[in-house]
């Protein structure tokens, strides 16, 4: 557990799991019913799982091993494919709606990365990608600056976000913001901010009064998809030219 691949049912990853559920839960809602999905860089497997629910099929690309044969074993319905997302073995416009959340600041070549899932999504299909919000998620951090966090490569402002997904030739490219709900902004209108103190208390293994309970009671429902200013993570959403 490194904290780079999130897990259902896990102490862990109590908040951090809802938090990317809620991001899946939004973009399902917003597809409608759909002929053809796909999730690239799909991780545990269970955005695979959830896209199956309004997909006629819906498959994952993922190229760590571990991550593939734990799909393969927990969401049988759901096929993944291992694959480098630079190199997907799909044919051009195969899926309505591709979808890859928290996958594009781990990655070396952004523009390669963005060009084969414009490649494979059909005309006037849609693309969702999610992020952190590099302002929120890394204070101080400039543009194009090497993120502490070890694994990732590179994070991104909701206006960097937007332009990548427009040169890489998608229209009516939206940002939206994945934030956090009344519930968590009362407990943090008392306590002070949320995650910072989550991340202090796995580092040094303290937990304040009152903070893990309160995270694992957290669900997807105690977020919300609004504007990116201030938000959490990015979640983008754009359009494949006819």
């Amino acid at each position: 557990m490194t904290g780079e691949r999130t897990c259902p049912g896990l102490a862990e990853e109590a908040y951090w799991f809802p938090r990317h559920e809620a991001a899946y839960r939004w973009a399902v809602r917003e597809m409608g019913p759909i002929r053809a999905a796909c999730d690239a860089g799909s991780g545990e497997g269970y955005g695979v799982a959830l896209l199956s629910q309004v997909a006629q099929f819906a498959c994952g690309i993922e190229l760590d091993p571990d991550a593939c044969r734990h799909a393969a074993a927990t969401y049988p319905h759901a096929p993944v494919v291992r694959a480098n997302l630079i190199a997907l073995p799909m044919r051009d416009q195969a899926f309505d709606r591709v979808v890859s959340m928290q996958v594009i600041e781990h990655l070396w070549d952004v523009p390669g990365y963005l060009a084969e899932l414009v490649r494979i999504t059909a005309p006037g299909g849609r693309l969702v990608i999610s992020t952190p919000n590099r302002p929120v998620f890394s204070p101080g951090l400039g543009r194009g600056e090497r993120p502490l966090n070890p694994f990732h490569q590179q994070e991104f402002d909701a206006e960097q976000l937007h332009d990548l997904l427009a040169a890489s030739g998608l229209v009516e490219v939206g940002v939206h913001g994945l934030r956090h709900g009344p519930r968590i902004a009362a407990w943090e209108a008392e306590h002070g901010p949320l995650v910072p103190a989550l991340i202090t208390a796995h580092v040094c293994g303290t937990w304040p009064p009152g903070l893990r309970a309160f995270a694992q009671e957290v669900t997807w429902e105690d977020f919300a998809i609004a504007g990116a200013d201030g938000a959490e993570d990015l979640i983008a959403v754009a359009r494949a030219r006819w």
